[in-house]
């Protein structure tokens, strides 16, 4: 079989580094790296991100050219790339990726940028790939327009729980389902944003615990949960559990979550790590490319990632 690196976190890596990548995978990985603060695998793929820009100012674009939000998921990544090489490129990127996030993006009449270019949906995704890019370079507002404007549609005040899909133009969810994965990227998203944004935090606390509370009841014995988290006929899947561990480990670094969350995220994280295998794949994540199945998937390995980062910081604070 070979030697593999010996470490959980060097494993995940090396299986993250691996694998192809869409535009929000690229920019995933890119913020999992900039969180672990390895600043030369942040260059290089920024350095890759830019060289596959489109004209209007999306970055990585590979897979086709209808993803709006997708591409800002590399923003927060880009900007700091920029900024610690001085590159011209890698400031033009930026700066023409902000451009599209600002006002290039088709979006309703308030404001609120749709997940497509072709069609009038919000996915729970966008709450992740755009609201923490705007907030960290200064967009204070707009971060929140964003952010406000997807939670109000696809918060599902009935459960707690976030819903899937809403299409804009016809009035109606086309995936009203309360996905893990979707939940995961809402909570992710409100972790990066509290600490991005003072002036919003108490409220994006409050909204980040009550969503973790609903998620509670349906999490398993094992640490994990179903990929619509409230239908357990779904299969059993493992990134939101990465992505809620990394939230809790961040919401009780930064204070708004107080230190008894740490067995859950405890819990959460050694459900994770059983899942790796000898080659530092996540396995039964909700699987690339098409999200129907358990499987692995660059996302996976990116929120293992931020989970263990997450974990060390909250260590560091004695939690």
């Amino acid at each position: 079989m070979g030697v593999q690196p010996a470490s959980p976190a060097k494993r995940a890596k090396q299986a993250l580094l691996a694998m192809q990548r869409y535009p929000w995978e690229q920019g995933v990985a890119m913020q999992a790296f900039l969180e672990r603060r390895e600043y030369g695998l942040v260059i290089a793929m920024a350095r890759e991100a830019a060289y596959r820009a489109l004209p209007d100012g999306r970055v990585a674009a590979i897979g086709g050219d209808d993803a709006a939000t997708d591409p800002c998921a590399a923003g927060e990544a880009l900007w700091v790339a920029a900024r610690r090489t001085g590159e011209p490129g890698l400031w033009r990127a930026y700066e023409n990726l902000l451009a599209w996030a600002l006002s290039g993006m088709p979006r309703n009449a308030q404001g609120v940028c749709y997940h497509m270019v072709s069609s009038k949906q919000f996915w729970v995704d966008s709450m992740y790939m755009l609201p923490p890019f705007l907030a960290v370079t200064g967009h204070a507002q707009q971060a929140m327009v964003q952010f406000t404007g997807y939670y109000d549609c696809l918060w599902d005040e009935g459960s707690g729980l976030m819903r899937h899909m809403w299409d804009d133009e016809r009035r109606a969810f086309i995936r009203a389902a309360h996905w893990g994965t979707g939940n995961g990227w809402a909570l992710a998203a409100m972790a990066r944003l509290i600490d991005a944004l003072p002036d919003a935090a108490d409220d994006l606390a409050r909204k980040a615990r009550g969503l973790i509370d609903s998620l509670m009841p349906f999490l398993r014995s094992d640490g994990l949960f179903h990929d619509v988290v409230d239908e357990p006929d779904t299969f059993v899947e493992t990134n939101l559990s990465q992505m809620l561990a990394y939230t809790l480990y961040r919401g009780m670094a930064a204070g708004w979550l107080p230190p008894r969350w740490g067995r859950v995220a405890d819990q959460l994280y050694r459900a994770a790590r059983k899942k790796m295998d000898a080659f530092g794949f996540i396995r039964d994540v909700c699987g690339a490319p098409h999200f129907d199945r358990p499987g692995q998937s660059p996302e996976g390995q990116a929120f293992f990632l931020l989970m263990h980062q997450a974990r060390k910081r909250a260590a560091r604070k004695g939690i």
